[in-house]
């Protein structure tokens, strides 16, 4: 086993172990009672698609782990609302309004929690206009909150066809927060650079030139692009070692990172030198890491080394539902 081979045996052992990269993968198990009350409706995309006119309503929904919540509260408040404007715009919407339901045991950690919603709804220019909150005498904090927004043509997770460019697009301009696997390009950046750079993904979907897309969530790159595949009933290859990457971070530990802005793409070959400058116009790392192919496997590279990523969990019928 040469240096490339045994530093890829490595990293797949690394995400193999990961729970979160492990939840993403066995997600279908969480679609199948849910499809039974959604009927046609397809599910797997970052948020509901309504046909509206010559558009879409796009609604998405999302909840805060409780720990997560009772250990940062303010910043939890602000990926409440961060986490679900990304959705909208991973799917080629512009966000219109945000509601909040929000549990807290006492004045001080709900006005934490209200105080980091407040910040990001500034700093994005989404306002919440309404929600639900209550302050109980104990218990675990409960927050969660849904964004509505308009495209006018979708990016879904749904379309990735074979021969087109993997692309993955990362805002580098950030730090960790803490010890946790978040990459924080948003919370000090100018308000008019995040409005912008989230239009980026409506452009890209109006001018045509995106088949499909996920934003980068828990569960990093690899998790969210299984479940990008799944959705898609694809494979792909990536090349671990292409993907745009802040200077001196540890591979491992960027492959689960969550990113404020990252998203992954299928562009087609006629598309992808047209979207890599889209992204520098906005001085966002912006490359080809893979390829779609007809197959329903993911392999991985690096270096000279190829080997196959395990996704065999997504048919486990014991996986527990998230």
């Amino acid at each position: 086993m040469n240096s490339d081979e045994a530093t890829l045996a490595q990293l797949i052992a690394f995400l193999s172990a990961s729970v979160p990269v492990k939840e993403k993968i066995r997600i279908r198990t969480a679609y199948e009672p849910a499809q039974e009350v959604a009927g046609a409706t397809r599910l797997g995309d970052d948020c509901a698609a309504i046909p509206d006119g010559p558009g879409w309503l796009l609604f998405a929904a999302e909840g805060m782990l409780p720990s997560f919540v009772a250990d940062d509260p303010w910043f939890a408040g602000y990926s409440a609302v961060m986490v679900n404007l990304s959705d909208v715009s991973a799917m080629g919407g512009r966000s219109l309004a945000i509601v909040d339901v929000l549990w807290a045991p006492g004045l001080d950690q709900s006005g934490q929690i209200w105080e980091g919603m407040r910040a990001a709804s500034k700093a994005y220019g989404v306002p919440i206009v309404g929600g639900h909150t209550t302050v109980t005498t104990g218990g675990a904090p409960f927050l969660a909150a849904a964004v509505l927004g308009k495209a006018k043509h979708l990016i879904t997770s749904f379309d990735a066809k074979a021969g087109d460019d993997l692309l993955v697009a990362v805002d580098l301009r950030g730090a960790w927060r803490g010890q946790k696997p978040f990459w924080n390009a948003s919370v000090c950046a100018p308000s008019e650079r995040l409005r912008a750079d989230l239009n980026l993904l409506p452009a890209l979907a109006e001018n045509g030139w995106c088949r499909a897309g996920k934003d980068i969530s828990n569960g990093g790159i690899v998790g969210t692009l299984a479940m990008l595949l799944d959705c898609s009933s694809a494979g792909a290859e990536l090349r671990v070692d292409e993907l745009p990457r802040p200077a001196g971070v540890d591979l491992a530990r960027w492959l689960i990172s969550f990113p404020s802005f990252g998203y992954l793409l299928s562009v087609s070959p006629n598309h992808r030198e047209q979207v890599i400058a889209h992204f520098a116009s906005r001085e966002i790392a912006c490359a080809v890491a893979g390829r779609i192919n007809s197959g329903r496997s993911l392999l991985l590279g690096y270096g000279s080394a190829r080997a196959q990523f395990p996704l065999s969990e997504v048919s486990d019928p014991h996986a527990r539902s998230l």
